[in-house]
């Protein structure tokens, strides 16, 4: 069977007047985005206006919800109860999906500590995953490959999908490297299409420590605001086509 990936973006980051990422450029290379949803960044006009990119560009549309944190990008962990983060992430993702042309979502992707939180927190995890299906039980949901998190969606009945990143480093366990310590962020775009080759048709990654361990990768996310990530997303998109990789979103991948 040929070998198939979805290329995926975070996307709509910018605020008010602050321009962050180069989404015009960067949605022809991608076959899903992940658009901000106003807690973390982006706006109502920019959630209007990158709705609208994708739909113009046939790229398939997801939620990036995160923990209330504009100051830090969230990327800041916080403690929320249960009540009160199941009831934030369903309010981004209908905030949303209102923008739509079709009133419907392909996936939801959490950002930032809420996702590198769901990796190693079960309690958060099971929340994230009842929130999507107490919203629409046919929504797929995006996070780390080979993470327990998988398979507890799985098992509460989401469909759920594994993701690589191609720009971020891996610790041995296959969690992300914290942005915190150097080298955590590939910048070489060469070594970028490898890796991400090596993911996709191998399904084997190099960590931060020079071993090998295996992935499995059914989304590839490229950063948006990673500097260069337009020549990123070009050399991934045509390296990957090259070795002979069909791009597809996550709904048009037979599994």
């Amino acid at each position: 069977m040929t070998k198939q990936v979805d290329i995926n973006c975070d996307m709509g980051e910018s605020f008010g007047i602050y321009k962050l990422g180069h989404d015009e450029e960067v949605i022809k290379y991608i076959s899903s985005a992940n658009i901000a949803c106003g807690f973390h960044a982006g706006d109502p006009l920019w959630m209007n206006k990158t709705v609208t990119l994708a739909e113009n560009h046939g790229v398939e549309i997801g939620a990036h919800p995160s923990y209330p944190d504009l100051a830090g990008f969230g990327r800041r962990n916080m403690d929320i109860g249960v009540s009160e983060l199941k009831s934030d992430i369903i309010y981004q993702i209908g905030a949303l999906q209102a923008f739509t042309k079709t009133k419907t979502l392909q996936h939801v992707k959490p950002h930032g500590a809420l996702y590198n939180q769901a990796v190693m927190n079960e309690k958060i995890a099971k929340t994230i995953c009842e929130a999507i299906l107490e919203f629409d039980s046919n929504l797929m949901l995006l996070a780390l490959s080979g993470s327990k998190w998988i398979k507890t969606a799985k098992d509460m009945g989401l469909k759920a999908y594994n993701e690589v990143f191609a720009d971020r480093a891996l610790n041995d366990d296959g969690s992300l490297v914290s942005r915190s310590i150097q080298g955590s962020v590939l910048h070489d775009v060469n070594e970028v299409a490898d890796r991400s080759n090596q993911m996709v048709t191998e399904g084997i990654a190099t960590t931060i420590n020079g071993n090998t361990i295996e992935v499995e990768a059914d989304s590839l996310c490229i950063h948006g605001d990673t500097p260069g990530a337009v020549q990123m997303a070009i050399k991934v998109n045509t390296s990957l086509k090259s070795s002979g990789v069909e791009i597809k979103p996550l709904q048009n991948m037979s599994k």
